[in-house]
């Protein structure tokens, strides 16, 4: 009898149609989000791969920093708890296992990045310009 080990390997790609120039990537931040605050199909998606069962994050997701807990949540201009200030995008996608709550992940701060390509979409006209914040351009 002989025994074969067999070796199986997976790569994922982050789609990163949103960023329109290379401008700022060397410059990224760690963060925590707080994943109970993100929507599931909109900043997040679950694993279907049996070998790999940790969800993700998707890369271009914009995210402010929760004022409370000092974790991100998604941006979102209409929120009280400091989600209303734009602090960067999630720069590269970040997997998380099924019963996380907190992810670290890379904040992009600095860059041009293209609002329509932002998953779950983002309104620039609705983000306030801050010369201490998020230093991001849309086009």
């Amino acid at each position: 009898m002989t025994i074969q080990p067999i070796t199986t390997s997976r790569s994922y790609t982050a789609d990163r149609a949103w960023l329109a120039s290379l401008h700022g990537t060397d410059q990224t931040e760690t963060i925590t989000l707080d994943i109970a605050k993100f929507t599931k199909d909109t900043h997040w998606v679950a694993s279907t791969d049996t070998h790999q069962q940790y969800s993700r994050v998707l890369s271009g997701v914009p995210v402010g920093k929760i004022s409370a807990s000092g974790l991100y949540g998604p941006y979102d201009p209409a929120a009280a708890d400091g989600r209303q200030t734009l602090a960067g995008v999630v720069f590269a996608e970040a997997l998380f296992a099924p019963t996380a709550t907190k992810v670290p992940a890379a904040l992009l701060w600095h860059g041009v990045i293209k609002a329509a390509s932002v998953p779950g979409g983002i309104d620039p006209t609705k983000v306030t310009p801050s010369s201490t914040g998020a230093q991001i351009r849309f086009v």
